[in-house]
């Protein structure tokens, strides 16, 4: 009888044939305990139990389904098979989810990618502990047995690498592997499925599946040049979805090494790149990609988005205008432009571009997030709000969203409500350092300087070079009359940021409170050297400067004609 495992030919190429034949013999010669494990895909695992079942059937067959991690996997057949009636045969499926299982928690543990995912034979899992050191007790106990486990290569790797001893025992190992029509076809559907974006909702284990998938259908023969650099670059877009960009970067590079004009490999490569800050290898990237597909405008786009983080924001509107040019309904491509006017100031024509973005995506909440930043810029806080509350409305879960509703509403004078926005914001990523800083600001605008100190030194703990929460504290500080602690916050700010010119200001009151002419005078040099025209106006009203008010210096420096350097503070854009 001819084995029809999947969607192949009529007829099953001979070498499979005589696999399944081996195969059938040695489990008809199984009288009593004895270990098989056979590789391949789940589609042709179910495909041989019932074809077995019909060319062996004088003897009893079931199956057992392993859907759960199992660590204690003796135990585990104890319980399941107690009830059972005798049996000769017992094919096990997923084992394998126990291996998944025991990768993300090594994940979580800070081994690398390499070390998880790659073969490196570093650690056990319990799973295959449990077999190595139960293996006596398992042919006694289980004296009548074949047990048959159906397993991709992966988890035969495993097993050989992991349990030898357990391993050491096996009756035959039995391979079926994929034929080109179906490795075709299932590599296909893994790459129309990608997306880098769901890449990074799922979880480790669900990322764990995906990374082993992609790589069974790597170790694969029969495969085109092109099917096979598609695959490593996809399983790069998946790693770095998990943030491991080195071994990201190495499926790339694989990829280019099979196929160099490979101009996804390329981009996708570029992105990693900004990912690790390395801007100019990014840029390089993408205008590789562009040599070989002058019409990608992903990587238009993309080059753009790193042109921005530059802060070259005219090559970057350059970039975006080729991506619009070549795909006018590129939402993110009008979303990006409006980020680069807005940091150009251009404010107007930026709501304009996100207006864009939303007419051809109205569910795109990134855009209503940005509109409603410069909005805020604009001094517009009710529609900024409106704006957020849109995005939030389609993505509750967006935390710069609920963030940015906070600074409109503090904005407002509506500390309590803001007070309540950075809560959610912090509930859903509680490790948002702005979130910790700007609820600190508005616990201070209510006169509540202690706990807004207490969370500026948590917003410090997430990130202790953010220079901004450095002199918030140093205001609360100062509100307190604890003027020495507010001085030693705004030079750890001035440390981190030396032209922070808020910093500078502040300091030099509370140098002029303290009665110390010489280093409030210095300080306040400092400030109006950054921007003359904010601060020679402050210090004209600035009541803490009434004790230096009629020295002469003073009078001077605030009188004296200065060129200025703005240095505006920025929300988050996305």
């Amino acid at each position: 009888m001819k084995l029809e495992l999947t969607n192949w030919d009529k007829d099953v190429p001979p070498e499979i044939e005589e696999e399944y034949q081996a195969l059938v013999r040695t489990l008809k010669l199984t009288e009593n305990f004895g270990l098989i494990f056979i590789r391949c895909s789940p589609s042709q695992g179910k495909e041989l139990i019932a074809q077995i079942k019909q060319d062996i059937p004088d003897k009893n067959i079931d199956l057992l389904k392993l859907n759960e991690p199992v660590d204690n996997f003796y135990n585990y057949l104890i319980d399941k098979l107690y009830l059972k009636n005798k049996i000769d045969i017992l094919f096990i499926e997923g084992l394998e989810c126990s291996f998944y299982k025991y990768e993300e928690v090594k994940k979580l543990a800070g081994w690398s990618a390499k070390d998880i995912y790659f073969y490196s034979w570093k650690g056990v899992p319990p799973v295959l502990i449990n077999l190595n050191q139960q293996r006596e007790r398992f042919r006694e106990t289980f004296n009548n047995i074949c047990f048959v486990f159906i397993l991709p290569l992966f988890a035969i790797k495993y097993l050989i690498q992991r349990a030898p001893d357990f391993f050491d025992w096996r009756s035959g190992v039995f391979e079926f592997p994929t034929n080109r029509e179906s490795l075709e076809q299932e590599s296909l559907r893994i790459l129309q499925e990608g997306d880098s974006q769901k890449y990074k909702m799922l979880t480790t284990e669900e990322r764990n599946k995906k990374i082993v998938k992609i790589q069974e259908l790597i170790a694969e023969e029969h495969k085109s040049d092109r099917d096979l650099a598609n695959l490593y670059s996809e399983l790069g877009n998946v790693l770095a979805a998990g943030q491991d960009y080195l071994e990201a970067i190495s499926c790339h590079d694989q990829a280019l090494k099979i196929q160099p004009d490979h101009y996804y490999a390329w981009n996708n490569k570029g992105i990693v790149l900004n990912d690790l800050g390395r801007y100019e290898e990014a840029i390089s990237c993408y205008d590789q990609a562009l040599k070989i597909q002058p019409d990608h405008y992903y990587a238009w786009n993309n080059k753009g988005f790193v042109l921005d983080d530059l802060g070259r924001y005219e090559e970057a509107i350059s970039c975006y205008d080729q991506a619009l040019k070549i795909q006018p309904d590129y939402n993110y491509a009008w979303n990006n432009k409006g980020n680069a006017l807005r940091n150009l100031g251009r404010y107007e024509e930026a709501i304009s571009y996100y207006d864009q973005a939303l007419k051809i995506q109205p569910d795109y909440y990134y855009a209503w997030n940005n509109k409603g930043i410069v909005l805020d810029d604009l001094g517009r806080y009710e529609e900024a709000i409106s704006c957020y509350d849109q995005a939030l409305k389609i993505q509750p879960d967006h935390y710069y969203a609920w963030n940015n509703k906070g600074n409109a509403l503090r904005s407002l004078g509506r500390y309590k409500e803001a007070i309540s926005c950075y809560d959610q914001a912090l509930k859903i990523q509680p490790d948002y350092n702005y979130a910790w800083n700007n609820k600190g600001n508005a616990l201070r605008n209510l006169g509540r300087y202690e706990e807004a100190i207490s969370y500026y030194d948590q917003a410090l703990k997430i990130q202790p070079d953010d220079h901004k929460a450095w002199s918030n504290k140093g205001i609360a500080l100062d509100d307190l009359g604890r003027y020495e602690e507010a001085i030693s916050c705004y030079d750890q700010a001035l440390k981190i940021q030396p032209d922070y010119h808020k910093a500078w200001y502040n300091k030099a009151c509370c140098y002029a409170i303290q009665g110390n002419i010489e280093r409030a005078i210095e300080n306040l040099q400092q400030a109006i050297n950054l921007n003359a025209s904010e601060y020679q106006e402050m210090a004209k009203s600035d009541s803490d400067f009434d004790i230096i008010r009629e020295d002469e210096r003073f009078q001077s420096l605030i009188q004296e004609q200065l060129p200025s350097k703005l240095v505006t503070d920025e929300l988050m854009l996305e």
